[in-house]
């Protein structure tokens, strides 16, 4: 084959020339007589014309003409690849073998030295060969990952990575028991495809790292991406280290093809640090670890696993580390100081990244010496404990870009690959038969439908610290809500002092809205023993169940009271509830606890301090049984004539459509998810709760009292809508009918039962 640069004008030269030098051969060949005019092979190489002619060698011909018609295949093999599909950031296009990824490579302006020799030297770009990576390949990523803050920094830098990313990826996370646990129930549901987790404990890696002094903020986490050689599986070869902070502008394959640069010995590849740091003049007696230069900053690493593994780089840097803390007794700088201890000892381990690939963010740094345009940044590093308040030129550029990925649909990030086989996801599978098994033309499609979305769901948003009573009785109040009921938390937790497990309907831009509102409260900031956990909006419906049976989920106490948002209970019906649990038996007997319900119509209420100032409230017209004067059934068994003299806990039946708020081990059954919105949501669950045999018992002096507010959507839709209320008669008519079926002849009363909800 000819020695030409690929591109356009070959491919129309060569495609020209499989059309008409055959017909000129063949008249060659049947004419001695004819002449042919010189006929050049590709306009890109004038120097390679051959002069076809009656005095041409046959033989000659023929295997010039093999040549070209080889190559021709080869070009229309390219051709017929299919294009790739452009995504929101600016990536170059495909070029090499149809299936391969362009990337901003140093040879496109980025600085590298090699690259400008080589485009001093007179070599077009185009012509010298371009390190790519093949759009299937799965990129491997390691992130250390510790608490709940950290968690959620790990969501944003996901976010970005997913926006980009037009390859498969595996992420390895280094998690704390916490972290783990937020993580691996969000990916769950989360559902993207080509994306693989796994998790390693660190807890069983401290023993490696626990020796080393440290005075950075992160820890002893911060010193994990030391043993990542002995930590990741042994034929994983290489891997992207990133800290938590860490926004990507741009696909992380262009970060993944620069481990083809890496020459020699070369097993890390950094960025160099961008502050005085290493260089010991920040203040008088500042006194760094030591640094080749300025030293080398390790938010964002490339790793070559295998090649370090051989260099026993386990015994390299503990080796190091022993030497120089006998002189500066900490690190400063956690893992980093060690890096780099190590590198100013073997200059020959790294390869230095351009500084667009860590943008490090601090109030010293000089990142804006290292760009002239941000549009040209790749990463971006928030390496302060200030974060986001840092002082840069462009710091709003920076934030923007950060709160762009921060409240980005989530659920948009669900798309497939374009042209790459993924394994299969047999939760996804079963989820798409199911769904395919559902009747499209059925009017109540939409509430089948409803019961079987996965919501993408962050428990633990923020942080939570509780370890239930040593006694066995201790009890959670169970809730859920949306944007438009926040304001009842912080009445909630004047009320209750146990802990809260709160499921909230939320989109990603909503959630990031909660979390200013929670951080600049004084009175959830004070509350550690408060479980927020997120469920993110999809869908037309409110999934009431679902929120319901995450709240309840990550339970951690024997016993849970089911309650709703807009309801305070009285004060000091934690304590009350303690107590009943023991007078009750409660650990041995099947009971769900009635406290009963009563409202105000009035938005200021002087909330009653007892029962006598209770019953008082009820004689002047003041509050009022809960519905009465809507739906009486639902709380009329609770039987107030009673309750307004009873002294001591007494049994109440089952009735139909009965929906009190109940206290219940935390065991108990879930809610049904087929009901949605408004309806049947809470009446079901009672009902299953009697199917099972327990016992309702009303305690005497508990009570608590729903505050008034604007109603839902779902209440709207239900008065407004007459198929949203034949839907739900049909949903409830199914419950039933499953009911029976699983509890047998005990159940047969739920059928026949008059339920005129």
């Amino acid at each position: 084959m000819l020695g030409m640069c690929r591109g356009r004008r070959k491919f129309v030269a060569a495609s020209l020339a499989v059309i008409f030098i055959p017909a000129l051969t063949w008249l060659y060949l049947s004419s001695a007589n004819f002449t042919v005019k010189p006929l050049p092979l590709s306009p890109l190489d004038p120097q390679s014309s051959v002069l076809i002619g009656a005095a041409a060698e046959h033989q000659d011909l023929e295997l010039r003409l093999r040549d070209v018609e080889e190559h021709n295949h080869a070009l229309r093999r390219e051709s017929s690849l299919p294009p790739r599909v452009p995504t929101h950031s600016s990536h170059h296009s495909n070029s090499r073998q149809g299936n391969q990824l362009h990337t901003h490579s140093t040879e496109e302006g980025t600085g590298d030295s090699e690259a400008k020799k080589g485009i001093a030297s007179g070599n077009s770009s185009d012509c010298v060969p371009q390190p790519v990576v093949n759009k299937c390949e799965t990129i491997h990523i390691a992130i250390v990952c510790a608490g709940y803050n950290a968690s959620r920094d790990v969501v944003t830098l996901v976010k970005s990575v997913l926006f980009h990313r037009r390859n498969p990826l595996h992420f390895h996370f280094i998690t704390d028991s916490i972290a783990r646990k937020i993580l691996a129930d969000l990916f769950h549901t989360w559902m993207v495809p080509a994306v693989h987790v796994n998790f390693y404990d660190a807890d069983e890696l401290k023993s490696e790292v626990s020796w080393i002094p440290n005075k950075h903020y992160s820890g002893i986490y911060g010193l994990m991406k030391l043993v990542l050689t002995k930590t990741l599986p042994s034929d994983l070869q290489k891997v992207i280290v990133l800290d938590t902070d860490i926004t990507f502008a741009t696909d992380i394959a262009e970060l993944w093809v620069v481990f083809h640069k890496f020459k020699g010995q070369q097993v890390l590849g950094l960025v160099e640090n961008q502050s005085d740091w290493y260089l010991g003049n920040l203040w008088k007696n500042h006194r760094p670890w030591p640094a080749l230069g300025r030293g080398f900053n390790t938010g964002v690493i490339l790793l070559l696993l295998d090649r370090l593994r051989k260099l026993k780089w386990e015994q390299m840097w503990r080796l190091t580390a022993e030497r120089e803390l006998m002189s500066m007794l900490s690190t400063s700088l956690a893992d980093q100081d060690i890096f780099n201890a190590v590198i100013k000892q073997n200059p020959f381990l790294v390869h230095q990244l351009p500084c667009f690939w860590n943008v490090q963010l601090s109030d010293h740094t000089r990142s804006e010496k290292c760009y002239k345009d941000v549009s040209d940044l790749k990463v971006i590093h928030w390496n302060s404990p200030k974060k986001l308040r840092v002082k840069n030129k462009h710091v709003e550029f920076f934030r923007n870009l950060y709160l762009t990925f921060l409240e980005y649909d989530g659920n948009l990030l669900r798309r497939e690959l374009f042209g790459c086989p993924s394994e299969t996801d047999h939760n996804s599978e079963n989820l798409q038969k199911t769904l395919s098994e559902l009747d499209e033309d059925d009017p109540c499609y939409e509430f089948r439908r409803e019961r079987f979305t996965v919501h993408r769901t962050h428990v633990y948003f923020l942080h939570y610290e509780y370890e239930p009573a040593l006694d066995n009785t201790d009890v959670t109040l169970v809730a859920q809500l949306s944007m438009d009921r926040l304001q009842m938390l912080e009445a909630i937790c004047k009320h209750w002092e146990g802990p809260i497990s709160l499921a909230l309907y939320l989109s990603d831009a909503e959630a990031q809205q909660f979390l200013r509102y929670a951080q600049g409260s004084e009175v959830l900031m004070s509350r550690s023993n408060v479980g927020y956990h997120i469920v993110y909006k999809e869908g037309q419906f409110y999934p009431v169940n679902l929120l319901r049976n995450v709240a309840m989920g990550q339970v951690n106490t024997p016993y849970m009271f089911l309650s709703d948002i807009d309801f305070l209970p009285m004060y000091g019906l934690y304590e009350y509830l303690r107590k009943s649990v023991v007078q009750l038996d409660m650990a041995n007997t099947k009971k769900a606890l009635v406290v009963p319900a009563f409202e105000t119509l009035r938005y200021r209420l002087s909330f009653p301090k007892s029962k006598a100032e209770l019953l008082s409230q009820l004689d002047m017209g003041t509050l009022f049984t809960f519905r009465y004067h809507v739906w009486t059934k639902g709380h009329a068994p609770t039987d107030f004539a009673k309750w307004r003299t009873a002294t001591t806990p007494y049994r109440v039946q089952w009735e139909a459509d009965f929906e009190p708020y109940v206290m219940v081990r935390r065991e108990s059954p879930e809610y049904d998810r087929r009901f949605v919105g408004f309806g049947w949501n809470k009446v079901a669950h009672i009902m299953e709760l009697d199917a099972q045999e327990y016992e309702f018992v009303v305690l005497p002096n508990a009570y608590m009292i729903h505050m008034p507010h604007a109603p839902s959507f779902d209440i709207t839709k239900f008065r407004s809508n007459k198929q949203y209320r034949a839907c739900l008669k049909t949903l409830k008519e199914e419950f039933q009918q499953n009911m029976s079926r699983r509890y047998g002849f005990a159940a047969l009363k739920y059928m026949t039962v008059d339920n005129n909800s």
